[in-house]
């Protein structure tokens, strides 16, 4: 712990959000227990990373559960007499539930069939069911899976389809979810006080929760929706229509490199089987520690392995350092925990006398999961490196620079088609390509029609609904320039004020020696110089100082999560003010509802010094960027911590395979069960 942080005055708790696991844990065995007797499981394959989150296999064999397939077409041959399907109320799955029913009927097979749906009943399903004859048949009850703690700080629905349900279907069934999961957050923790948000459905999910939540004050027995809260001073809800180039962005912290280039899904993420498991005389033998400087032979050895899944816990203190930091910063620190574990190993063989023998073997357990932990990151940082030095990925980074700061714009859609001429992958281009769009706003209409063209001829003709998608008036992210005169909601999408934002919100840290400092010393270091936007609006709440200059000395040694300045006393939330002209530019409407003016009970009191938290909703996904940006933030401020709240973890790989309507194959059978 710093200095800075031992002298503060408070020491008031984050807020308890491991409660939330508690209550889903508690919730799925209810669920589970309404149907006695031995049970078969068949899993929504979605649904399986969120659980592992939440329960394992041994908690669901105590409760009945005697084997777990996947839900999928096909016959389904069952071992038990009751069958119980836990599944998204989607049409597909439906469909194959009533296949099922119908094959067992047939082959005069009797069972007893339970749909327990994520996160509640829908009329649809039982119409659907009463279309194919077999309501009759499946009991349907629900499993209200809600809000999953993925860290302290960072709480998930963990739904992947959230993003392309909004803009691409027009299903807002996910807001009313996301509305729900912030009542039962204000069960726990007391109502918001103040609600703010940015967006057109940012403003729907503040109004379902302005709307229900004096229908629940009625029915609940819980006294916290009574009054303010007296631990959260405000809500904040962005919707991910609204920052569009984030995503689209390669994420440069170490988290977000992963998430890029590996994959992390629910957390987990697959690694080669022997970083995981090391071979039994794995140790710290070099006063140096492991090298940190992979080989291109060490690399390509750990790829072609065989992959398990992997828990990138916020119980690890070595990742919890890493993660946020910009991924130029990693290999330091990765040698400078080598270097401490090797003098502790030292000093623990020197140990003579019994008192000291005692105390090696207490730290002892300590030191062996710091090994394992090092290993693991040391391996996971080799596998990254060669990818991050090869042509594409750099020329990638190249173009998203040039394009932010708006230089030869005719220049980058060059580059974009040669790379699609080297065979890069689809998901690449269509970012860079939508990237150029926003921030040029639009692409001229020859221009793109030619790369349009180029797209479906080289990845194919399937990805047609995928442009279609990204040009349609709900999205808007690739458009021509200037844009059809027959869509006026087209030519409104278009006008996205980048250059203005970029000045106004200082996103855009020029890469030059002088700019140095400042770029480690502000949120723009999680992108080497690109503030993103959706951080830089939570700062114009909650933080305003940083939005016009840094808010950390530019003095200090950078560690690559910002300077360490002297903290600064958090201000109190009042609203938006200050920015309103900024976010006028901004598509969508701007919420600002004080709930201390609409209770009866008055303006709350808070005592000084006392620590509050600041609840940003990301409504339709955020990065992990965005995520380590927050935590920055909160470091700069003595008073205020951020609780995150989001209906998943995107990035523009994933946005992109979501509209498209790419499924990454589920290769593990207990998916981190």
């Amino acid at each position: 712990m710093s200095s800075a942080e031992e002298s503060t005055p408070d020491n008031d708790q984050p807020l308890d959000t491991n409660i939330l696991r508690e209550i889903n844990k508690k919730a799925l065995v209810d669920a589970l227990n309404t149907v006695n007797g031995a049970k078969t499981l068949v899993l929504d394959p979605n649904l399986a990373g969120p659980l592992s989150l939440v329960t394992d296999v041994a908690l669901l064999k105590h409760h009945g559960v005697d084997k777990m397939f996947w839900l999928e077409a096909g016959p389904l041959s069952l071992a038990t007499p009751n069958v119980v399907y836990l599944c998204r109320p989607k049409i597909k799955y439906v469909k194959m539930i009533a296949d099922h029913v119908k094959r067992h009927a047939k082959e005069s097979l009797r069972y007893n069939y339970t749909i327990l749906l994520v996160p509640r009943t829908s009329t649809l399903v039982s119409r659907l069911l009463e279309e194919e004859g077999v309501l009759g048949d499946v009991t349907i009850s629900s499993y209200n899976l809600q809000l999953i703690p993925l860290t302290g700080d960072v709480v998930s629905m963990e739904y992947e389809s959230a993003f392309k349900d909004i803009w691409v279907d027009g299903d807002e069934t996910v807001i009313y979810d996301f509305a729900q999961a912030l009542i039962t957050l204000q069960k726990m923790f007391g109502t918001f006080p103040r609600m703010l948000g940015k967006g057109d459905h940012a403003a729907r999910l503040i109004k379902l929760v302005e709307t229900y939540l004096p229908q629940t004050r009625s029915i609940s027995t819980s006294d916290t929706l009574s009054g303010l809260s007296d631990k959260i001073d405000s809500l904040v809800v962005l919707d991910r229509r609204v920052d569009m180039i984030t995503p689209l962005l390669t994420q440069l912290t170490y988290e977000g490199l992963i998430d890029e280039l590996i994959g992390i899904r629910n957390s987990h993420v697959e690694l080669p089987v022997s970083l995981i498991s090391p071979p039994p005389n794995a140790g710290i033998t070099s006063s140096s520690g492991p090298s940190t400087t992979p080989t291109t032979s060490t690399s390509n050895t750990l790829r072609k392995e065989s992959k398990k899944k992997y828990h990138l816990s916020p119980t690890d203190t070595l990742f919890t350092d890493l993660r946020d930091l910009n991924f130029s910063f990693v290999g330091k620190k990765l040698n400078q925990v080598a270097h401490r574990l090797d003098e502790d190993y030292k000093a623990s063989r020197q140990a003579k006398t019994i008192p000291q023998l005692r105390d090696v073997v207490g730290k002892l357990g300590g030191l062996q999961s710091e090994h394992q932990s090092l290993r693991i990151h040391t391996g996971l940082s080799e596998l990254l490196v060669p990818m991050t030095r090869t042509e594409q990925f750099n020329k990638s980074l190249e173009i998203q620079q040039n394009l932010l700061a708006s230089y030869n714009i005719s220049e980058q859609l060059t580059a974009i088609e040669d790379l699609i001429a080297q065979g890069a992958e689809m998901e690449l281009v269509v970012r860079l390509a939508c990237l150029a769009s926003i921030t040029a706003g639009g692409i001229k209409a020859k221009v793109l029609e030619n790369i349009k063209r180029e797209i479906l001829q080289t990845y194919g003709y399937n990805f047609l609904p995928l442009l279609l998608s990204l040009s349609a008036p709900s999205l808007a992210i690739l458009l021509p320039n200037p844009p059809p005169t027959s869509h006026p909601d087209l030519a409104a999408a278009a006008k996205y004020p980048f250059n203005s934002l970029r000045k106004s919100l200082r996103l855009l840290i020029e890469d030059d020696p002088e700019s140095l400092n400042e770029v480690e010393n502000d949120i723009s270091y999680v992108y080497s110089g690109w503030a993103p936007i959706s951080i830089r609006l939570v700062q114009c709440v909650a933080q305003k100082g940083g939005v016009l200059s840094n808010p950390a000395e530019t003095g200090n040694q950078a560690d690559g999560k910002g300077g360490r300045g002297e903290k600064v006393q958090a201000h109190p939330i009042i609203g938006w003010k200050g920015f309103e002209d900024i976010l006028a530019l901004i598509p969508g409407r701007t919420v600002d509802v004080d709930m201390n003016v609409a209770s009866a009970g008055g303006l709350i009191s808070r005592p000084a010094g006392k620590t509050t938290t600041t609840v940003v909703c990301f409504l339709g996904g955020c990065t992990y960027t965005e995520i380590a940006a927050l935590r920055w933030v909160s470091k700069q401020n003595k008073g205020r911590r951020f609780l995150i709240v989001t209906t998943g973890i995107v990035n523009g790989l994933s946005i992109i395979d979501g509209i498209s309507g790419v499924q990454k194959s589920v290769t593990s059978k207990d998916a981190g069960l």
